[in-house]
């Protein structure tokens, strides 16, 4: 019998595993593999500067379904990771395979490459805006580029979340009514500016706000963040906040009818999925890293403009959740050019192209994560 290849998701921090899931499902119920995951990066800070090691409780749960946890970083035959490595001299020879967490606007993904131009990772992407901004990004250095699409919404286009009443009943929301999904990133972020406006414009539909994990952790983002919501939300009976362990957001794309959100992947994902959601806009011109380089690699203002809706306050909420529910023929038209040029292939098979392509580079051999130490 051949050696199993012995296999690492590094997933730094749970959130990441969305991504992953469809991809760890293939690979798990696939026998030649030996499968282990690593998730290192969790912390919570408290008192402001203490940041201690956390483990959701959502671990138990998948050590009980068979996934094995380790510490170990050396030994593997590949590394699939969600994001770029600081340590990866650290993993020794392996085929270093990178799966974005979160596609979007941002450009942490380049301003990380860049840091470590001597890393070498296959980055498997979702289309063909990604794959031209990476190969004429000078940040790119050693790395080479697949498109592959998104396994992150397979089981999206593969219906596993088509039970919408069951979802919906579960967090005590109303079937019969449309469904908002408020998803804001930390930084930069909206909530602060839409924080009482959401929860009054949306009364005649159900509103489920996931925050971005960052928001309950208090290390990137204030414990403030989370707060707000927690207090708000027990005053509104159409509303959901959900829990910090409800790691994937893809099941709440499949009940929400519109998203609203600034510069969160969300906004970027949901547009696959054929609906139509609001952005709401940022001061672009204001937002840069401490370098004074742009947060975002498209300002949000543009994003997206013309196919979905855009707002500038809280006030305007309603009328564009109506719009986004009802979108003209332009924005029709308009979310087609864009989901053309953002996406590829939105047909649930994503992940099957991207482990037969990470077989050719395993088999092909000679890859190196790294120079020689």
């Amino acid at each position: 019998m051949a050696e199993k290849i012995k296999l690492l998701f590094r997933i730094g921090y749970a959130y990441h595993k969305a991504a992953f899931d469809p991809v760890i499902e293939y690979l798990m119920n696939d026998p030649k593999y030996d499968v282990y995951f690593s998730l290192d990066a969790e912390k919570k800070r408290y008192f402001w500067v203490l940041d201690i090691p956390y483990q959701q409780p959502i671990i138990d749960e998948w050590k009980k379904l068979g996934y094995r946890f380790t510490k170990e970083k050396k030994g593997f035959d590949i590394v699939i990771t969600g994001d770029t490595l600081r340590d990866a001299p650290e993993y020794g020879k392996t085929l270093l395979c990178f799966l974005n967490h979160g596609t979007g606007i941002k450009n942490i993904l380049y301003r990380n490459l860049a840091k470590f131009p001597d890393h070498r990772y296959q980055i498997f992407v979702e289309g063909p805006h990604r794959v031209k901004s990476l190969l004429s990004s000078p940040a790119l250095g050693k790395n080479e580029v697949h498109l592959v699409g998104l396994p992150k919404l397979d089981f999206y286009f593969q219906g596993r979340f088509n039970d919408r009443e069951g979802i919906l009943r579960r967090w005590g929301l109303d079937p019969n009514k449309k469904t908002v999904l408020y998803a804001p990133t930390y930084k930069p972020t909206s909530l602060y500016d839409i924080k009482d406006d959401i929860f009054e414009q949306t009364k005649d539909f159900n509103l489920i706000i996931k925050l971005h994990p960052y928001s309950w952790m208090g290390k990137y983002a204030p414990h403030r963040q989370h707060r707000i919501f927690e207090k708000r939300v027990k005053k509104y009976n159409h509303a959901v906040l959900l829990p910090f362990e409800a790691y994937n957001i893809v099941p709440f794309y499949a009940v929400a009818d519109t998203i609203i959100s600034e510069a969160s992947s969300t906004v970027f994902d949901f547009l696959a999925l054929g609906k139509f959601g609001i952005v709401y806009d940022l001061p672009c011109d204001d937002l840069k890293h401490s370098d004074g380089e742009p947060l975002l690699e498209i300002d949000n203002r543009e994003f997206l403009k013309g196919a979905f809706v855009h707002i500038q306050n809280g006030k305007q909420i309603y009328q564009a959740v109506e719009q986004a529910l009802n979108p003209t023929q332009e924005m029709k038209e308009k979310a087609e050019v864009y989901r053309n040029e953002l996406f590829y292939k939105l047909d649930g098979k994503a992940t099957e192209r991207f482990v037969k392509k990470m077989e050719e580079l395993y088999y092909e051999g000679g890859h190196e994560n790294v120079p020689e130490q």
